[in-house]
């Protein structure tokens, strides 16, 4: 019978004691302790910072809403009255429908081409890698810059061709018409944000497996079959998040327009954004914070709807 040799206390360091347990555990705690004190100390300036810059300027405006504010000087509290006035007010209202307008079709002219770049760029093409670092060009260069360029291009470069070859409708400047001003503004806007929406549908099209366009192919679905049955379902999630982020950015326009058109002919092109600064400016403080709130708790509401929405999908394509 063979007995056996109990193990020393130098070899028994397999399985850990109860003390060696309550050392790991303290050493957790005290770290957990150390990483808090740590995220304290940077969330803290950020909150004091963001409280002092954002948030109460933002609370003392929506205050002054209520009231007759000028900007300086007395004042005293109205109500709503302001807000009353925001609903009948043509100038308000017009640039309301005007921002909303030339946001719808700003992105659905955005995410057509965007998208349409995107598989171009996606197939195996010469020179495929130099021409997505040319079309993400616009992204980085200053909107106000792009604006004033594009003026001189519609203002004198392009009419001048258009007399040169006989083409009437072009032959004046398409900023001077109210008809037509706002066409230059969604063309300026879609070319700057177009190498945005084209790096995110990019990206959803390299997640796409090649085996699905290798099965598809095989069941004898061409180009059109495989964008409208496999890629268009695919990229849905895209899709939104590119849409709603558009609509996001395209409803605080401001440098492109002033570039282009400063709000004009007249008042055709004045967005909600130019709208409210030119009322701080000019002595309407009170009535254009009203204003502000508005548009404040529009942009909050579309913010919600995203995450909502973008939320419901990313859950569906996983």
């Amino acid at each position: 019978m063979t007995m056996q040799t109990p193990l020393s206390p130098e070899t028994d360091t397999a399985r850990p004691g109860p003390a060696t347990a309550a050392t790991r555990v303290h050493r957790r705690a005290g770290s957990l302790r150390r990483t808090e004190w740590v995220y304290y100390l940077f969330l803290v300036p950020a909150l004091v910072l963001f409280t002092a810059f954002v948030v109460a300027p933002a609370a003392v405006g929506i205050f002054y809403s209520f009231t007759d504010y000028l900007g300086f000087g007395r004042w005293q509290f109205l109500g709503l009255a302001n807000y009353r006035a925001l609903v009948s007010d043509p100038a308000v209202l017009g640039s309301y429908g005007f921002t909303l307008g030339f946001a719808v079709v700003t992105v659905i002219v955005t995410q057509v081409i965007a998208l349409a770049l995107a598989l171009a760029l996606a197939k195996r093409i010469r020179f495929a890698a130099g021409l997505r670092s040319v079309f993400v060009i616009p992204m980085v260069v200053s909107g106000i810059i792009v604006a004033y360029v594009f003026n001189y291009l519609f203002s004198n470069t392009l009419p001048a061709l258009a007399t040169s070859v006989g083409f009437a409708p072009l032959e004046q400047s398409i900023l001077g018409d109210p008809n037509t001003a706002w066409l230059a503004i969604v063309i300026v806007s879609a070319w700057q944000t177009i190498p945005g929406a084209l790096l995110i549908y990019t990206a959803g099209l390299t997640s796409i497996p090649a085996d699905v366009y290798e099965a598809s192919a095989l069941d004898g679905a061409g180009p059109w079959k495989q964008l409208r049955s496999i890629i268009l379902p695919l990229l849905s999630g895209f899709v939104v998040i590119n849409t709603v982020l558009g609509v996001k950015g395209y409803l605080g326009a401001y440098d492109v327009i002033v570039g282009l058109t400063n709000g004009g002919p007249g008042s055709a092109t004045s967005s909600v954004a130019m709208t409210i600064f030119s009322g701080f400016t000019g002595g309407d403080y009170a009535y254009q914070m009203a204003n502000a709130t508005v548009f404040f708790i529009i942009t909050v509401v579309i913010s919600v709807l995203q995450l909502a929405v973008t939320r419901g999908r990313n859950l569906r394509l996983a």
